[in-house]
């Protein structure tokens, strides 16, 4: 409207300017007309904008005074049901009330009653110390008197007594060790021997490879450059693999091989995997020459991974309780050890089925033999700087990593290195020398054999008395015949006993050898 009114008037003003032009008077006159047209318009514009603004108050009051008492009534119904969810739990509280009241009253009778049952329990107790006063007063008279009329004290009828239990014991244990040691040489224990490791040797099959350690490595001129080159850098990936295999890697000199220098199987394999993966794969060559320490510590480590895989497939294979994670690995790590090229991972498996059937037909704990046997070589997996036997140092870490007393013994007696203190040091003992006798399991050169053979033959020779001495069976048997004139019965016994002494302590050998005096009467006539 104010718009509109200033509208007006600006017209106004041009009429008047044109009227001014146009004739002073009459532009006057038409000034004045428009003038109070323009007043008219404008005051009827605003007479206009007044209705139409009471009219708008009027709807928004109507608007404010519908939308005020929605909210209150609104507002009243929500009070009512507050009120209504008050009342509610008032009466849920009374009620709860009037509960607790009448618990409180059924505590207050219970205890009442406890308190009575404890007076009743104490007037009880005090009776019955009573009557036990009594009864040691009355058993404390029987027995001075009894003590009196047998001339003798409880305590030291009691220490006779017990003195002459134990030595009934010590007598019937004494009995029983004589009845032992006299069908100790009963050829019916020997037959069953006999029959229970036929039946373990006959019941597992599993074919074997004879392994041969592989000490060179003809890899070619090309990559023993790339291994000795340091690339500038302070150690080259020769060193690298030294350091980390605990092996010397010696170039042949034509500079296209190298022979591992050294015993340690792991670190043999360490190395042939790390140099073959560099044969099948020589896109991995540019890292190995940027960080060779890396490159030859990852190749461990993948290789140990794969010794604790081994460790646990031996336990899981056998059904046997896994043991502490460092013998897992000692088990593992001996799938890189060989002994007279028998792989001794498959040895220790092989011998722990052999304890465990042998177990089976005696009635003994099959699992208990065969974690025991799987066990018995652990020593063989450390290096040098351990110093002891295989079997004392194996007995030791079971020790100290909390194996039972029984497994660690026939760990450590297996080869006599400490008494045999169960059934299952001899199981394990008898399934270790059978897994290495058995045929092809074990092998050696042909100078060594002969050198074998030599040397029983020269020990059998040396007792006073032998006429020959021949050794059988692939040199597992000595064979030796005595005059019958100059040796007598018990001198066979003993020089059998001697010359198997002197074969352990002279020789070293797989598995057992046997020593056999053979003392014959001959009589001899000529019929004419």
């Amino acid at each position: 409207m104010v718009l509109a009114v200033l509208a007006g008037i600006v017209i106004a003003v041009i009429t008047a300017v044109l009227a001014a032009r146009a004739g002073k008077a009459e532009a006057e006159r038409k000034a004045h007309e428009a003038i109070a047209i323009a007043r008219g318009e404008a005051a009827a514009e605003i007479k206009a904008a007044e209705l139409e603004a009471a009219a708008r108050k009027k709807a928004i009051e109507t608007a404010a005074r519908a939308e005020a008492l929605a909210i209150r009534t609104a507002r009243d119904e929500d009070l009512a049901r507050a009120e209504a969810e008050v009342e509610r739990r008032a009466e849920a509280v009374t009620r709860a009330e009037a509960s607790v009241s009448a618990l409180a009253d059924a505590l207050e009778a219970r205890e009442d009653e406890i308190a009575g049952g404890q007076r009743e329990l104490q007037s009880r107790r005090d009776r019955a110390t009573g009557l036990e006063r009594d009864a040691a007063k009355k058993l404390e008279g029987r027995k001075a008197e009894l003590e009196s009329r047998a001339g003798v004290r409880a305590a030291e009828l009691i220490a006779n007594l017990g003195q002459a239990w134990l030595d009934d014991a010590r007598a019937r244990a004494a009995a029983e060790l004589r009845a032992i040691d006299q069908s100790a040489a009963d050829p019916a224990h020997d037959r069953e021997a006999r029959r229970i490791m036929e039946i373990a040797a006959a019941r597992y099959h599993h074919h074997y490879l004879t392994e041969r350690a592989m000490n060179h490595l003809r890899i070619g001129k090309d990559l023993v450059a790339v291994l000795l080159d340091t690339g500038g850098g302070e150690r080259s990936m020769h060193k690298s693999l030294e350091r980390v295999s605990g092996l010397q890697l010696l170039v042949n000199d034509e500079h296209d091989a190298i022979r591992l220098d050294g015993l340690d199987g792991v670190g043999k394999e360490m190395v042939r995997r790390a140099i073959g993966r560099l044969v099948k794969k020589p896109e991995t060559l540019d890292d190995a020459r940027k960080d060779p320490d890396a490159w030859a510590q990852k190749a461990r480590d993948h290789l140990e991974q794969e010794i604790r895989a081994l460790g646990k497939r031996a336990f899981q294979t056998l059904g046997i309780p896994k043991a502490h994670p460092e013998i897992v690995e000692l088990v593992g790590a001996l799938n890189f050890r060989t002994s007279y090229t028998q792989n001794q991972w498959w040895h220790a498996v092989e011998a722990s089925y052999l304890a465990g059937m042998m177990a089976a037909e005696l009635g003994l704990d099959v699992k208990l033999a065969r974690r025991a046997t799987l066990m018995h070589d652990i020593g063989k997996a450390l290096t040098h700087k351990i110093e002891g036997s295989h079997a004392v140092i194996g007995a030791d870490i079971a020790r100290r990593l909390g194996e039972p007393e029984v497994v660690a013994n026939a760990i450590g007696a297996h080869h006599a290195d400490e008494p045999c203190n169960s059934v299952y040091a001899y199981l394990v003992a008898a399934s270790d020398a059978m897994s290495g006798a058995r045929p092809g399991a074990r092998r050696e050169l042909a100078e060594g054999f002969t050198a074998k053979i030599e040397d029983l033959e020269r020990i059998g020779m040396s007792r006073r008395g032998v006429i020959n001495a021949h050794a059988v069976h692939g040199g597992r048997e000595l064979r030796v015949y005595v005059r019958e004139r100059d040796v007598d019965d018990l001198t066979v016994v003993e020089m059998s006993t001697e010359i198997a002494q002197q074969i352990a302590e002279e020789m070293t050998f797989p598995g057992q050898i046997k020593v056999t005096v053979i003392r014959a009467f001959e009589a001899t006539s000529t019929a004419n």
